[in-house]
């Protein structure tokens, strides 16, 4: 039976001093492991906070929780994990100070995904971001079709911001509410002005089938001219 307050299990666990090496490697492994895993995850898996900010707080939360109730865990070893932990973030952090590239690799950077109220689909191509999702938080800033918006752009931390039209400019766009926008057909059935439904792009159309110009796909919905309510 193990007796409370044994100095040398509380501290090393036992274990021998150099295994300290050895807790320096694997912090260092893991710490990457972690970065590469959420870096991979895109924005929108760690909306908030930058990937970096994640991987330090999920890295520390560990490192403090396990020695805390852990009685196979030692306080030394999970000192040294701090340690390394800090040393490895005070390095990343001078690393994207001195380099834009590094920087846009670990933090990612803003891209822009609607401008002048159409999708900017090679930037979109690169976010994890699905089109339904993107739909939910333009809905939620009470936008109702994309002639509305002049810009918007996915930032560091996953959030989108907006930059709307003024009333007076407010343009046809696609139709984002979902009662609208299901009426998406390949099919045009009645001359007008229509919105391709997988880039935005707007085309005067005739009765019968078309291909979009900048995209080339060939569903269309009706384009709506709404001006927003706030």
């Amino acid at each position: 039976m193990k007796e409370i307050f044994e100095w040398n299990r509380i501290f090393y666990n036992d274990l021998p001093a150099n295994f300290a090496l050895e807790v320096i490697f694997r912090s260092t492994v893991m710490f990457t492991i972690l970065l590469l895993t959420l870096k991979l995850a895109g924005k929108r898996g760690v909306k908030q906070l930058s990937i970096f900010e994640t991987v330090i707080i999920i890295a520390l939360g560990s490192a403090a929780g396990d020695p805390m109730f852990y009685e196979d865990v030692g306080i030394v070893p999970a000192a040294i994990v701090f340690t390394v932990i800090i040393i490895l973030y005070r390095s990343v952090t001078w690393l994207t100070g001195k380099s834009k590239k590094f920087e846009e690799f670990i933090e990612g950077k803003t891209e822009c995904l609607i401008n002048d109220g159409k999708f900017s689909v090679e930037s979109f191509k690169k976010e994890s971001l699905a089109q339904d999702e993107f739909f939910t938080e333009l809905r939620i800033k009470s936008i109702e079709h994309l002639g509305q918006v002049k810009n918007a752009f996915i930032e560091t931390t996953g959030e989108v911001s907006i930059f709307y039209y003024e009333d007076k400019d407010v343009k046809y766009g696609l139709p984002i509410l979902p009662a609208a926008f299901n009426k998406k057909s390949k099919i045009i059935s009645a001359d007008g002005i229509y919105a391709c439904t997988f880039c935005g792009h707007i085309e005067e159309q005739k009765t019968g089938t078309a291909k979009c110009d900048v995209c080339k796909k060939e569903e269309w919905v009706p384009a709506i001219k709404t001006l927003r309510i706030t």
